[in-house]
């Protein structure tokens, strides 16, 4: 399990708590999908969207380990009118960070005319890309007959795994676009230290003595 006690862990759990979705359930799902490794970094965004007299909210949680980047994707459903039956719909991925491709960042600055060093950027988008498998958003399928009540099952789109997330001041609060931002940083820190060999092999001396066939650089003792 993640450890809650170590400073990031608390930050993850706390981060999960101030979302207010599902917590426990939210904090179940990422620790197994964590599977012991240790958090490094992490992103929380709380979504809510209205759909006609029906309110849906997601979470989307975006873990960074050393080995990693975990994404766990939490939304309800109201089965119900009266909204006592709720189910959750839960998905997760694990990304090993070499195969991550691009991290990108877009900015919005308000009145770049009169920036000054120490504004803050009022909206943030992350969009992380890399190839595999797709994600499916299900929901209960209707017809066009407002007085029909028969169970129509349920439709969904297949949406490719990169993930785009924006963050504004004006929704989220500048802590949560600062937060976005450091997230940033990790990753791309993260995806650019794999990409580089931190120990390049140096080139054989040609004074040293061979032994032939079996000479492995590297192995060799003077």
């Amino acid at each position: 399990m993640f450890s809650r006690t170590s400073a990031t862990g608390r930050d993850l759990h706390s981060a999960l708590e101030r979302a207010g979705f599902y917590p426990r359930l939210v904090a179940d799902v990422v620790e197994d999908a964590l599977d012991g490794m240790e958090p490094l970094a992490h992103l929380v965004q709380l979504e809510t969207h209205i759909e006609h007299t029906e309110v849906h909210r997601h979470v989307t949680v975006l873990v960074l380990t050393a080995e990693v980047m975990v994404i766990v994707h939490v939304d309800d459903q109201q089965m119900d009118e009266a909204g006592d039956q709720v189910m959750a719909q839960v998905s997760t991925e694990t990304v090993p960070i070499g195969r991550i491709s691009s991290v990108v960042l877009s900015f919005v600055y308000h009145q770049p005319q009169d920036y000054r060093p120490s504004d803050k950027s009022r909206e943030l988008t992350l969009a992380i890309s890399w190839s595999g498998g797709q994600r499916v958003d299900l929901a209960p399928a209707g017809c066009a007959d407002p007085q029909c009540d028969a169970d129509h099952g349920y439709t969904g789109t297949l949406q490719k795994e990169d993930v785009v997330m924006r963050v504004s001041a004006e929704a989220d609060g500048l802590q949560a676009v600062d937060d976005a931002r450091a997230f940033a940083r990790a990753l791309r820190k993260a995806t650019t230290s794999t990409a580089i060999d931190p120990k390049p092999t140096a080139a054989p001396d040609p004074r040293a003595p061979r032994s032939g066939g079996r000479f492995v650089r590297g192995h060799h003792q003077g």
